[in-house]
């Protein structure tokens, strides 16, 4: 047993990571703010499996997640299953199942973890945590502006400013307008030029163009010229005069007005946004970071009607956003935003001499009373046992000698203060 153990390493398997306290702490007050924010916008909590079927992922998430991200596997039973590597397929299945029961709109959030089978690179990991906001039943504009706030507030937040991230803004009904009408694409061509547009900030421009010329190879005549003149619009005025008018143009307009409306002015309208999932069918959007370090995209969201109906139920509108916890995590870190550690344990009882019986009873009704205490139950000598708790980084340190009746010393850490108090007083001190 021993040369079995010896051979086994202490590393987290590939892409996912071990959370210490100090790694937790900021991870749920990234938590705490996605609770927050989507709450205070009427939003409820749910759960939902970490296993589903293959065919709840296969059906719209798409090829390559399906076939190269997700961990798969076939089941005792012969099922051929998934880890889940996105929840939107999830809670929609969920949404079916309860169609005729739920109020609507339905506006429900879930905080989770996922896993997927990528290269682990800086703010990827194979396992992810991840908020999901979605409202089912309200195809309306203020929906989708309703969730592209929820996205603007979770940043603001956390602490970030105007200057800090850029949501860029597009619709999928713009998209096919683009590809079918603007075009004149067939439908091969049209997912070739559309996944090439989703890869285009990961690849060098020069490959973009190789990739363009390939797509565009046996058809000829000025479609390059017009895919340049569509990269080359910043704003909706930009425009070339034979999209002016096309479909789903009249959402963003109203979207960008609404958001005006409300003083959040940082959205920007972006032709070539795509979103890789197959799913969405309308408004998508993503919030990029504007740090020099971190100049990339955060998380995004957008429009999904289609995938309720998928599951047998009457097809039902839906939207929302899903960021990411090791995304938010980096864009804290650039800008020095990331909270300063705290322990949740308040008080560490250091024991001197024989005083053990003592100190749990003091510990134990300091508890009572809501305070959270850590007992040192070693029997070390006193100075081991003050060592830890600075360590610690707990806030106070109270000692209970064999000598101490009614009144023990409690110290402050950090600017080292002492007094003696009784029980009673210090229940006191932390109920005010």
């Amino acid at each position: 047993m021993k040369a079995i153990m010896s051979t086994l390493s202490s590393q987290p398997y590939k892409g996912t990571r071990d959370y210490y306290p100090a790694d937790k702490h900021l991870q749920n007050y990234i938590f705490g703010v996605w609770r927050k924010v989507v709450e205070s916008f009427g939003y409820e909590e749910y759960g939902a499996p970490l296993l589903e079927p293959i065919d709840v992922y296969a059906a719209k998430s798409g090829q390559e997640l399906v076939n190269e991200q997700t961990y798969s596997f076939t089941d005792r039973g012969g099922r051929a299953v998934a880890i889940r590597p996105e929840m939107t397929p999830s809670i929609s299945r969920m949404v079916a199942a309860r169609r005729q029961e739920l109020a609507y709109p339905a506006r429900l959030y879930s905080i989770a973890n996922f896993m997927r089978y990528e290269r682990p690179q800086r703010g990827r990991e194979r396992e992810f945590w991840q908020l999901n906001v979605d409202l089912f039943g309200a195809d309306s504009i203020q929906a989708d502006t309703e969730i592209i706030m929820i996205a603007d507030r979770i940043l603001r937040e956390l602490g970030a400013n105007d200057g800090d991230f850029i949501i860029r803004l597009n619709n999928r009904h713009f998209i096919r307008y683009v590809t079918t009408q603007y075009l004149g694409l067939d439908e091969v061509q049209s997912q070739q030029l559309i996944k090439l547009f989703d890869r285009r900030n990961k690849i060098t421009e020069s490959d973009f163009d190789d990739q363009l010329n390939l797509i565009f190879e046996e058809t000829g005549g000025d479609y390059i010229t017009k895919v340049k003149a569509l990269l080359d619009a910043n704003s909706l005025e930009d425009l070339p005069d034979g999209l002016q008018q096309s479909e789903g143009l009249t959402s963003v307009r109203q979207i960008l007005e609404v958001l005006a409306q409300q003083g959040i002015n940082n959205v920007v309208f972006d032709p070539t946004l795509m979103r890789g999932l197959d799913y969405y069918t309308g408004t998508i959007f993503e919030v990029f970071d504007t740090h020099p370090d971190n100049n990339r995209s955060l998380f995004g969201g957008g429009r999904y009607d289609g995938l309720v109906g998928m599951f047998g139920a009457e097809p039902i509108s839906a939207v929302g956003v899903a960021p990411g916890a090791t995304m938010l995590e980096n864009f804290l870190t650039v800008r020095g935003l990331n909270p300063a550690y705290t322990s949740s344990t308040d008080i560490y009882v250091v024991v001197i001499g024989e005083a053990e019986a003592k100190a749990l009873t003091v510990a134990n009704q300091l508890r009572d009373g809501g305070v959270n205490v850590e007992l040192d139950v070693t029997m070390r000598k006193f100075d081991k046992q003050l060592k830890t708790a600075l360590k610690k980084q707990v806030p106070y340190i109270l000692f209970v000698g064999s000598k101490d009746n009614d009144e023990f010393t409690l110290k402050k850490v950090d600017d080292e203060s002492e007094h003696r108090l009784s029980v009673d007083d210090i229940l006191r001190q932390f109920a005010s």
